[in-house]
């Protein structure tokens, strides 16, 4: 084995693109006497870029780093792009910043601001569809490193058109200004990339079955019997998002996830994280944002949070989130506050997440909430509602490391806290007609209603922390209540006591992609702001 040479390094950058390869991850290659007096000794060669797969692996492994961003000095991309949007929306978090460098009312809000809704977007183009497409460049479509480059690009680009609705997808890379695509026909597209990329790494997996571009996964360390458990968990995932507007398609995607021979994440084992080693680290966005940032963080625990995990004595709530540190209480925020957010940060809870912690990206528990609603709704699937209802617990509780789900699951008396008492002025505020006043416990006698919001608490609770799928799983079917923020009189289109809908095109591509974008604005069916809602959200 020979390490690459630095001389070598400019040649490199180009086909890079960009991408840092963070936290000492070694760049080797085998090598006999390649180097001859006709080459070039400042360039890396096409030989030394294909083997050990260096081309794509770069690439991959950039696309990695950027589905929920992380790196050095990214701490606040990571909390534009993903806290400051799904995770606030979806009442995980609430803020206690009581002024960044755009003002004291923002997202939190619900009032929109140009530099943090162009962050998603701007960013996932230029650490997810760049380095794809140049993937593409050096692969067929038989490529097992363009099959599972593609499985990452719809998982990543999922949560982007979930934020705004139509994007810019089929046609990039044709030209600088690119049409976007309605919401219905990135879905689409989404399937058909998961037919291809599954049938490549299903056959892959079949006839070889080794570990495949093991240095540059972090996810999965090139197990792609896991990448196929995950591929098909999302086609689950995407195939019940769209099952109130296009029930025939959501059946027959559905259809093919349940009669997939790899089957779908069932254990805390198959959990997809970004995961820290010995050859790539990273400070966890989540703790810098929750508890380092101006010393004691940004966000603290939402006050919907709260209601639920304290209300059901909930045990994930000490893997979930520390102690207020002046109470020794687990105490959340109400989103939305707009005065005196300098007394919260010691009397509110921060996510529990230390610096070298990985970076969740989709727990198995999921996998399980789908399978119940698909049979709960759609009559599809193997076993029963409350049988994969309960798994779903069993399998969250085991992902959060705590014991105690058939205690949990049995209980049928703990019901949500009807009343969130504010932490400094120890004014109760009856929130119980905005939560679902739901115990755990299974009830067969329940109506349909009923039984898929019983779902979908549980499944809100075990999808913490990703934000952005709760809130898109939220909008979809209207389950868990969540309490409404402080104040809507900053609200950008967004109705009182509704919950917001997505965020605004970026005010980058009205300048760059006018005519674009404009046609996209036309394919919303409403105006560009936060109260109009994406294609598939139907239901509430």
């Amino acid at each position: 084995m020979q390490q690459i040479k630095m001389k070598n390094i400019n040649r490199l950058s180009a086909y890079i693109s960009g991408a840092i390869l963070a936290g000492g991850m070694m760049l080797s290659s085998c090598t006999d006497s390649f180097e001859s007096w006709n080459v070039n000794p400042n360039e890396v060669t096409d030989e030394e870029l294909d083997r050990d797969q260096l081309r794509t692996g770069a690439f991959f492994a950039q696309m990695q780093r950027g589905v929920f961003v992380v790196g050095q000095d990214e701490g606040g991309t990571y909390q534009i792009c993903q806290m400051l949007t799904g995770d606030i929306f979806a009442s995980y978090f609430a803020n206690v910043n009581s002024g960044y460098n755009i003002g004291n009312r923002h997202h939190d809000h619900y009032q929109m601001q140009d530099h943090w809704y162009n962050m998603p977007f701007n960013r996932a183009y230029t650490d997810i569809m760049q380095p794809w497409s140049e993937i593409v460049k050096y692969t067929d479509e038989n490529s097992v490193d363009r099959a599972l480059a593609t499985v990452v690009k719809v998982f990543a680009m999922n949560r982007i058109t979930d934020k705004y609705g139509p994007i810019p997808y089929s046609q990039f890379g044709t030209g600088i200004n690119v049409a976007y695509d309605s919401q219905q026909e990135v879905y689409n597209q989404f399937f058909t990339e998961l037919d291809q990329s599954m049938d490549v790494l299903q056959n892959y997996q079949s006839t070889i079955g080794k570990p495949y571009m093991q240095k540059y996964d972090f996810v999965y360390q090139g197990n792609v019997a896991k990448w196929l458990k995950f591929a098909n968990t999302l086609r689950l995932r995407l195939a019940m998002r769209i099952s109130y507007v296009d029930e025939a398609k959501a059946r027959a995607e559905a259809q093919k996830a349940f009669d997939a021979p790899c089957g779908f994440m069932a254990s805390a084992s198959d959990d997809a994280a970004l995961t820290q080693s010995a050859t790539f680290s990273f400070t966890n966005p989540i703790y810098e944002v929750t508890r380092s940032f101006n010393s004691n963080g940004d966000l603290r625990m939402s006050a919907t949070m709260d209601c639920y995990l304290n209300g059901l004595g909930d045990p994930r709530m000490r893997a979930y989130f520390i102690p207020a540190t002046d109470t020794g209480e687990y105490t959340g925020m109400r989103n939305g506050m707009t005065s005196n957010l300098g007394s919260y940060p010691g009397i509110t809870s921060q996510a529990n997440y230390d610096t070298n912690s990985n970076l969740p990206w989709m727990h198995a528990a999921e996998a399980w909430f789908l399978q119940a609603e698909a049979k709960l709704r759609l009559g599809m699937g193997n076993g029963n509602v409350q049988e994969l209802y309960e798994q779903g617990i069993r399998t969250s509780f085991e992902s959060a490391g705590v014991s105690g789900a058939d205690s949990y699951i049995a209980d049928n008396s703990s019901l949500p806290k009807t009343a969130w008492t504010d932490p400094r002025t120890n004014r109760d505020v009856n929130v119980g007609s905005m939560l679902s006043n739901l115990t755990v416990a299974w009830d067969n006698s329940a109506s349909q209603d009923e039984k898929l919001e019983r779902i979908m608490l549980q499944k809100w609770i075990a999808l913490y922390p990703d934000g952005q799928e709760a809130w898109s799983e939220m909008r979809r079917t209207g389950y868990p209540g969540w309490v409404r923020i402080e104040t809507y009189s900053y609200a950008s289109g967004v109705s009182n006591n509704e919950m917001i809908s997505r965020i605004q095109f970026p005010s980058t591509e009205f300048s760059n992609n006018t005519a674009n974008v404009n046609a996209a604005v036309q394919m919303l069916g409403g105006q560009d702001n936060a109260g109009t809602r994406l294609w598939w959200d139907v239901k509430r």
